[in-house]
């Protein structure tokens, strides 16, 4: 009964430690960068995130991923913030951090 017991202790460590990567890997980034209930960004970036609504919205297919995740979390912190971060700070309370990897993820494997 004991070795039961340890087993299911140690099944249940080893599940929450996992948890959040199993979880971001399961995330799909481009559901999540066309959703509109997580910040729409397809709205301003473009369907193929190579077509921004305006010059000055950065294309984001093909960039680094370690940067498009940074930007997005200095954007939901304030620690970027300037005019153009303005409608992105708007959205980016919608998304956690899991999403956030996933979406830099996506972006990251798509051709420039």
């Amino acid at each position: 009964m004991r070795t039961k017991s340890v087993f299911a202790a140690t099944l249940a460590v080893s599940m929450m430690s996992a948890g959040p990567v199993v979880q971001a890997e399961a995330l799909d980034g481009a559901a999540l960068y066309a959703n509109p209930g997580k910040g729409g960004c397809t709205a301003c970036h473009g369907k193929d995130a190579k077509s921004p609504l305006m010059n000055t919205y950065p294309k984001l297919a093909g960039q680094n991923e370690g940067y498009l995740l940074q930007q997005m979390k200095d954007i939901q912190s304030g620690a970027r913030n300037n005019g153009m971060t303005a409608a992105m700070k708007g959205v980016m309370h919608l998304v956690n951090d899991e999403e956030m990897a996933a979406i830099a993820k996506y972006l990251s494997g798509l051709t420039p």
